[in-house]
């Protein structure tokens, strides 16, 4: 049995699977309540499946991009689970965790998270013989994108209302936008791709693994006197 944690942004999920194959999920929004939220939610989802914590073979864990308290906790929690109980960790982009939904669809397929400052993190996968990334995460602006879009694209992720009327307008009919509700990121998509690098021996290391943030987070400098 193995434990999908993702609490990358004010959308959690959270999964037991079986081999990559989902048995159960609990998906909701936390509203940055995360660190309360979590830990009896993972507690639930264990006494729903009459699973105890040594039943787990498995950590994986979205790390990113997303909210600087949403990953913290979520890694954080991941990283001590592993090491208590002594299992592998396997941790996955969250803009391929929102990609992969659409891989059959053998297009480019584009998740975009709000990064504010008007710009916006975005990455590109396909599938072709296999799943692979085309460019790896990074910020830039929604127009930058448009322009480098030379073929129909699914775009996904949490892409905010106005960056969906810029692609509409600007893109037309190269731009392939699901509804929201299946842009949703599941546990049951972060389960698969891990459970796929697990079993390649791609695993991280627990010590050092850390959140992935593309700006980071603002900190407040002492004054010097």
């Amino acid at each position: 049995m193995e434990l999908a944690i993702d609490t990358s942004t004010d959308f959690c999920s959270i999964g037991l699977s079986r081999e990559g194959e989902i048995i159960t999920e609990l998906t909701w929004q936390s509203q940055r309540n995360h660190t309360m939220e979590l830990v009896p939610n993972i507690n639930r989802l264990l006494d729903q499946t009459d699973t105890g914590s040594r039943d787990l073979k498995a950590i994986f864990v979205a790390r990113g991009p997303g909210s600087f308290n949403g990953l913290r906790v979520g890694i954080s929690t991941a990283k001590g689970l592993a090491f208590s109980l002594g299992i592998p960790l396997v941790a996955i982009g969250t803009l391929e965790v929102e990609a992969y939904p659409f891989a059959f669809t053998g297009l480019p397929v584009c998740p975009i998270h709000n990064a504010g400052r008007g710009e916006i993190a975005t990455a590109l996968y396909r599938q072709d013989d296999t799943w692979h990334c085309l460019n790896a995460e990074h910020i830039t602006t929604v127009d930058i994108l448009c322009r480098r879009i030379k073929r129909k694209t699914v775009f996904c992720g949490e892409i905010p209302p106005p960056v969906v009327e810029v692609l509409k307008k600007k893109l037309g009919k190269y731009a392939i936008i699901p509804g929201a509700a299946s842009r949703l990121r599941h546990a049951a998509h972060l389960s698969s791709l891990a459970w796929h690098r697990l079993i390649k021996g791609q695993i991280d290391d627990a010590a050092s693994l850390q959140p992935l943030y593309l700006r980071q987070p603002p900190i407040t400098l002492r004054k010097v006197k």
